[in-house]
């Protein structure tokens, strides 16, 4: 155990320059008095919430505010003794209850203090109301007062981190990957501009930091990112979802419980980016390290759910009431954003329902906060060389506001207040670290193919089939599976018996699609199902189910003749993607075909407007496993960067065109990052190549040490 002075206690900044700047760093200068002036505006406004729950009627009851005032004052000082030493006892339990056990075990205190209190008693939901009401109160104080609320959390977590710091201390930095989810360059350097991210602004103007554009798979959606970025492999993850014929036609999800964990193990070599010392925050995948906190791949394992590092998060008595007050106004916020939108007529405009309240305050303040004092006590420790760690709110609200609504861009202001807090904490610890904000993807804007059209994706597949034939789909943005419908009868005998009269030869593609005449058939609702439709934003797939095979293009023009014609002439509709026996891959669209193989075009491109990269996207994902008989894309307009979402959501992602492809990478100006910079697996290149660099000086410097 080192021996330390007592004044060693208290935190200090360790060096004189900013890890991210560069600058020089001026200690923190506050008067005596100026603390003293914060203690008791908290202490008064702590009393103040106290009284209130008491006339509230709802259990706790003080005779005098006199009582108040000791009861308060009892309450800090006990906090202030015994707090650190009860959540190392009840970590478990406050882990396992996601922080509700803090609201119980402040109860408890109150309770155990009015036993010896006389003029107090609390009982029933006071014991759970009262924390609460003194946190508002806080909350609110250091909203308006703009109190440093950070310096008592730095002071409770230092404190307890200096006695079990190792006597060595890393030198080279640590990387700290903080992921927006869903937001794309174009929106990111709007956002700067505006003076939504005045920190992330700052680091680019001091210049410490760079912008850099990438561009993802053919899937520009989170699990296909993540996995390349993690694992540095998202071969077969086709879509959000997809489904598996070889698997009696299961659907496999990206954010599934039981499906992470199954597609970690097919995607993991055993060397992913957090494999050494590193540590996964809200994720989809782990990275291959067992220091993870809310990662979807480990989340059922409860024994890798509890993790110590929980502890910096309830280390505060204060923090989580806070935080759960910060939930319920965010729910009061989107309530007013529903209202206000229906009233000014915003659109495109998508019915959020009462659901959205309550996931929107998980997504952008449970999670938020959780990620960020989980952060900042790794980088107090000090251990963690690397962690990834994902924001998931603009993601959730651009995809039911849109991508340049008010209410995202709040968001973004509200990321930024947790990086400044970041960069603030990071001068606390005892090693540097670098900074690299980055996104998975975009999202793209536009009015839904239902809206468009009024006729949702499903249904207008469902009348390009036989009538009896069976559909079931899911186009939920949640993970919700769509409802069954009835069975078909006569469609499947007269369909596989078709599969034998398929010509030796391919008809002309381009006259096929251009003069087949599309009849459009009833919508009826089988119960079991031999096609399935899914959707991922602005791509779809089309899987027919009755084949264990995916179907070539020969194939589908035979047996289903409405199909192909129908899907590519339909305006919403930007092109599909099929694979023939004969030409091999093609992209279609109403006007021409680009044979993928040869890099030939017949009639007009349909992936003109789609990038240069679109035929090199399509190629490697025609080659997967789990590709649809048929992948259909939205169309994209250049001019109105507007897309076309299958599923009923406003911002949306999951193909290709326009800013949904083109997320960004923040980081040090010093790094090696090559441009142009394409596929989620260059990026897992990238971050693995700087963390060994930085590994490597440290072997470097203690060679040379030696050698002295």
């Amino acid at each position: 155990m080192i021996k330390m002075d007592p004044k060693d206690i208290r935190p200090k900044i360790k060096e004189t320059t900013n890890y991210i700047t560069n600058e020089p760093v001026e200690p923190e200068k506050v008067s005596s008095k100026a603390k003293i002036g914060r203690s008791i505006v908290v202490l008064i406004g702590e009393i103040i919430g106290f009284l209130l729950i008491a006339h509230a009627n709802v259990g706790l009851v003080v005779t005098s505010w006199e009582t108040a005032v000791v009861a308060v004052i009892a309450l800090a000082i006990i906090n202030a003794l015994i707090w650190p030493l009860l959540t190392r006892l009840f970590l478990p339990f406050l882990v396992y209850t996601i922080g509700i056990g803090t609201l119980i075990m402040d109860g408890l205190l109150i309770y155990l203090l009015s036993l010896f209190t006389p003029g107090l008693t609390i009982e029933g939901p006071a014991l759970i109301l009262a924390p609460l009401g003194m946190a508002l109160i806080t909350t609110i104080l250091s909203a308006v007062l703009t109190l440093d609320s950070e310096s008592s959390y730095y002071r409770t977590v230092t404190r307890d981190l200096i006695k079990k710091r190792h006597p060595t201390t890393k030198t080279y930095p640590g990387i700290i990957i903080l992921e927006i989810d869903g937001l794309a360059k174009e929106i990111f350097e709007e956002a700067m501009k505006k003076g939504y991210m005045p920190t992330l602004s700052k680091w680019v103007k001091r210049g410490s930091h760079t912008v850099t554009e990438w561009e993802t798979d053919l899937s520009s959606q989170t699990g296909a990112s993540q996995a390349g970025i993690l694992h540095g492999n998202n071969e077969n993850i086709t879509a959000f979802r997809w489904v598996e014929k070889e698997h009696n036609n299961q659907i496999v999800t990206s954010t599934g419980f039981s499906d992470a964990p199954m597609i970690e193990k097919r995607i993991s070599d055993g060397n992913g980016l957090l494999v050494d010392d590193g540590a996964s925050r809200s994720n989809l995948f782990s990275g291959d390290t067992d220091d993870v906190v809310l990662t979807f791949s480990k989340i059922k394992n409860l024994k890798k759910f509890y993790n110590t590092t929980w502890y910096y998060l309830f280390a505060n008595p204060n923090r989580f009431p806070s935080i759960i007050i910060l939930f319920f106004w965010e729910m009061i916020l989107e309530i007013i954003s529903q209202i206000t939108h229906w009233l000014r007529n915003v659109q495109p405009r998508i019915r959020r329902g009462l659901t959205f309240i309550p996931t929107r305050a998980g997504a952008n303040v449970l999670m938020r906060e959780i990620t960020t004092e989980t952060i900042m006590g790794d980088m107090l420790v000090g251990d963690i060389d690397i962690t990834y760690a994902t924001y998931l709110g603009y993601d959730e609200i651009a995809h039911h506001t849109g991508i340049r609504d008010n209410d995202s861009f709040k968001c973004l202001k509200q990321l930024d207040k947790q990086f400044n807090r970041l960069e603030k904490a990071s001068e606390y610890a005892d090693r540097p670290y670098k900074f690299v904000i980055q996104s998975d993807h975009g999202q793209g804007n536009g009015a839904t193919f239902k809206q468009r059209y009024g006729i949702s994706f499903e249904n207008y597949v469902r009348s390009l089939l036989p009538e009896d034939m069976t559909l079931y789909s899911n186009m939920d943005s949640n993970e919700n599976y769509s409802k069954m419908f009835s069975p078909f009868k006569g469609a499947r005998d007269s369909i596989k018996n078709g599969i034998d009269n398929i010509t030796d030869r391919t008809e002309d593609v381009l006259e096929y699609v251009t003069n087949e005449k599309v009849f459009r058939t009833e919508n009826k609702k089988p119960e079991e199902s031999e096609v399935i439709v899914l959707a991922s934003g602005n791509l779809a797939m089309v899987y027919l189910t009755q084949f264990k095979e995916r179907l070539s293009y020969e194939k589908i023009k035979n047996l289903f003749p409405n199909l192909i014609p129908g899907l590519v002439k339909q305006e919403g509709i930007g092109f599909i993607m099929v694979d023939s026996e004969e030409f091999g891959p093609m992209a279609i669209g109403a006007n021409g075909v680009y044979y993928l193989n040869e890099d030939e075009i017949e009639g007009e491109n349909p992936l003109e407007v789609f990038g240069e990269n679109a035929p090199q996207h399509l190629r490697r994902s025609n080659s997967f496993k789990y590709t649809p008989d048929i992948l259909v894309n939205s169309f994209y307009d250049p001019e109105t960067e507007e897309i076309c979402a299958f599923e009923e959501l406003v911002g949306s992602h999951g193909g290709i065109g326009g800013t949904q492809s083109k997320p960004f990478m923040l980081h040090p100006v010093e790094w090696d990052v090559p441009t142009p910079l394409i596929s989620a697996e260059n990026v897992y290149k990238v971050l693995k190549s700087e963390i060994l660099k930085y590994r490597n000086s440290e072997n470097i410097t203690k060679n040379l040490n030696h050698g002295k």
